[in-house]
């Protein structure tokens, strides 16, 4: 009786903390990579906002370094979602966005649609695990600076990103076919500060993923 009670008393705690993790619709959240500042994420119930706060040396190269929550995700979605970084200044290369990826590994495939602190509004993607992301051919840039809102959206083996302004209409930036992304994958929202000495934060609210029918 002893040993069942034990094992029914840890089996409760394991489900305790894996549920701690939990924020907002999002099932996890934690740093990737390691990066030397801990990161954090927090959710308003009341303005539906959460505010990211993280470090790293890069989301580039070989390997990553961010913020990163996240949840589960099989087959098509549309994910959209309105980003702002808190605070004017800071290092023009910090990112925020959403991420789609193989695995919480640092070196994991991922294909990202990201905007930068300086208005930089990109594609990137590492299409296998440990590769060298490389400059341009694994990302595409829009012409245009400085969205508040930004949208991930698979069909298939298809990722497309779109960004717009509150209120307008989304535009594209482009698509990238990932071959070998997971038909489950783990998406999410990111934030990197691009600086490891340095922690950011940033702001995103009205978030959505919408699984229904995806054209």
């Amino acid at each position: 009786m002893k040993i069942l009670c034990f094992i029914i008393f840890v089996i409760a705690c394991n489900s305790a903390l894996a549920q701690t993790d939990a924020i907002g619709m999002f099932d996890h959240h934690e740093d990737i990579g390691h990066p030397k500042n801990s990161g954090s994420a927090q959710y308003d119930k009341v303005t539906h906002t959460y505010t990211l706060k993280g470090s790293g040396y890069n989301i580039w190269f070989n390997r990553d370094e961010f913020q990163f929550v996240y949840k589960k995700i099989k087959g098509d979605f549309t994910a959209t979602a309105n980003f702002d970084f808190v605070g004017a200044t800071g290092n023009g290369h910090r990112k925020i966005g959403w991420m789609l990826r193989e695995s919480t590994d640092e070196k994991s495939i991922h294909i990202s649609a990201v905007e930068h602190g300086d208005g930089l509004t990109v594609l990137q993607w590492r299409s296998l695990s440990g590769e060298n992301m490389k400059d341009p051919e694994g990302e595409i840039f829009f012409p245009e600076k400085a969205f508040e809102v930004v949208q991930l959206q698979r069909i298939g083996k298809r990722i497309i990103m779109r960004v717009g302004h509150v209120g307008e209409p989304l535009v594209t930036v482009g698509s990238h076919e990932m071959d070998n992304m997971p038909d489950e994958s783990l998406l999410g929202l990111f934030i990197c500060s691009h600086d490891p000495e340095v922690t950011e934060e940033a702001r995103i609210w009205d978030v959505h993923i919408d699984q229904s029918a995806v054209k």
